[in-house]
């Protein structure tokens, strides 16, 4: 039998925790959080001597993510960096050039009130730069460990398409879907018009086609859709934010019955 080593789960909030959950059902598992009120500090201290094999991020993404990234892997020192926050496209790369240990990214999907579930109803897919050190090492280790709690994964050819995948292809993809039923409501309340009656004209195209989705136009809140859209820099995406925002003001309640 090989030495015993932990894993490290970084940022313990609504992506972080339920990782923590899964992953301590297999294995030693220690979380740790800015807010010394999540942290467990008799673990963290009882397995304190223990090497890290994997260092888990979860932190949100801000200006100095890069560099406390940094500090979480100076202060942990795992053998391998694994990032499940959404972040903006190349840290992945910019992370592995100034590391010396594997740094994989692995988006996370799912709703929050549910996370723990859709860990693993989802695929976690994930990446690793082609010129990451001891790279099959790390991708074995990654894949072993999430096998074992449950979690299906596939691997994408490069960091940058999934990180472009989770803001393009999830979060942003949402919000225009809904910036439509939100433009469409607001012409709907113009004309004088119940919005559900003229939807149902799409019903059946949706039912033999499949691409006439109707969405509920709710006020886009929350901690993804709109903040996911600073990471890009793209001003046509940022119409959703604009759309969302004209909802907001010129439909009734909209942020007290939001639905995003």
């Amino acid at each position: 039998m090989g030495t015993m080593k932990k894993n490290v789960v970084a940022g313990l909030g609504e992506i972080g925790t339920p990782l923590y959950k899964l992953l301590s059902n297999n294995g030693i598992v220690v979380g740790y959080d800015i807010n010394p009120k999540l942290i467990n500090s008799k673990k963290l201290q009882k397995f304190q001597n223990i090497e890290t094999l994997c260092l888990h991020v979860c932190i949100p993404f801000t200006k100095k993510f890069i560099q406390n990234v940094q500090r979480l892997v100076k202060k942990f020192s795992p053998e391998i960096l694994v990032i499940h926050s959404t972040i903006s496209p190349k840290t992945s790369t910019i992370l592995q050039s100034k590391l010396e240990i594997p740094v994989i990214y692995s988006a996370t999907r799912g709703v929050h009130k549910r996370m723990l579930y859709d860990l693993k109803r989802y695929t976690k897919f994930f990446s690793i730069h082609v010129n990451a050190p001891r790279k099959k090492f790390a991708i074995n280790e990654f894949k072993k460990s999430m096998q074992k709690v449950g979690i299906k994964t596939k691997q994408m050819s490069k960091p940058e398409t999934l990180e472009l995948a989770k803001i393009l292809c999830d979060t942003s993809y949402l919000g225009w879907l809904i910036n439509y039923s939100q433009l469409t409501k607001m012409i709907a309340i113009n004309y004088g018009v119940d919005y559900d009656e003229m939807w149902t004209f799409s019903d059946e195209i949706h039912k033999f086609l499949g691409n006439r989705p109707k969405m509920y136009p709710g006020f886009i809140g929350g901690h993804c859709v709109i903040p996911n859209l600073d990471l890009m820099h793209n001003q046509t995406l940022d119409l959703i934010k604009k759309i969302n925002n004209k909802y907001s003001k010129q439909v009734k309640n909209s942020k007290t019955k939001k639905k995003y």
